[in-house]
């Protein structure tokens, strides 16, 4: 049965691209010489600015983040996923996508995020990603990547919707990737259970990359990107400084998991 290391990276990026890429590759490199076989970067890994300046470099942001991608997945030769970066969409309007690359640099999966984060938190910030960012209209993608397992796409606020995971689950997903720039706000409340939740109820595995610290102005991130195995245990937190998260996954234990809670197996959908 499969066995391999994944990494989930944590990044504070910020309105440099450059910086960013450069953050970005050497965490690839780290978690690659730990023996990483699956890399996943979080949302927004290019850039986190003001909307004028992403609506602005947007075409060049999504250029720039395809190609790295690419040259990532064959200089290190790792199964890569770009968490979320911006791509044109027509006027004032831009794309939430991630995209996983193989190691020959083949595009294997690519998810435009379909639920977009429109919320006043009560500590003051106010958040209306649906006024720049084009909601997808697809379903995410499972792909079966040869040697490692059948991987799962999603984006950040997407974790709040379950069905959307047991569609995934329900396609053969054996690990889910959620890439996120979670809030620090509802980040401390919700972000660990959420995934645990998402683990759990599904039998699968959760890789998480996770933006963190603070970006420009009042934006600031949770941190705690995890990996989390198909019982719900947190195998590794990158706490809230950059750096990774590195754990076995492992699809003869998910089996295992999905043998002694067969609950996929016992749902009743004709009544719901």
């Amino acid at each position: 049965m499969t066995s391999f290391l994944a990494a989930a990276l944590q990044l504070t990026s910020g309105p440099d691209t450059d910086a960013n890429f450069a953050a970005a590759e050497e965490l690839i490199e780290l978690a690659t010489r730990r023996g990483a076989e699956l890399v996943g970067l979080p949302e927004n890994f290019a850039f986190m600015g003001e909307d004028e300046q992403r609506l602005a470099q947007a075409p060049a942001l999504a250029e720039r983040s395809q190609r790295f991608l690419v040259t990532m997945a064959r200089r290190y030769q790792v199964t890569l996923l770009g968490g979320g970066y911006p791509v044109p969409a027509g006027e004032r309007l831009t794309l939430n996508r991630a995209e996983l690359v193989g190691k020959d640099g083949q595009l294997l999966a690519r998810y435009d995020k379909i639920h977009l984060f429109d919320v006043d938190l009560p500590d003051g910030n106010t958040y209306r990603e649906s006024e720049t960012v084009q909601q997808g209209h697809d379903l995410p993608p499972v792909v079966d990547v040869p040697g490692l397992c059948r991987i799962g796409l999603s984006i950040c606020y997407d974790v709040r919707f379950p069905e959307l995971y047991r569609h995934l689950a329900g396609a053969g997903a054996d690990l889910v990737m959620i890439p996120a720039a979670f809030t620090a706000f509802t980040g401390k409340d919700h972000w660990q259970v959420l995934l645990q939740a998402r683990a759990i109820e599904n039998t699968v595995y959760v890789l998480a990359p996770a933006q963190t610290g603070v970006h420009y102005g009042r934006r600031h991130s949770h941190g705690h990107a995890m990996v989390i195995d198909p019982w719900g245990t947190v195998l590794s937190d990158a706490g809230v400084t950059p750096g990774l998260a590195v754990a076995p996954i492992d699809v003869a234990h998910l089996q295992r998991v999905r043998a002694v809670m067969p609950s996929l197996q016992h749902r009743r959908p004709a009544l719901f």
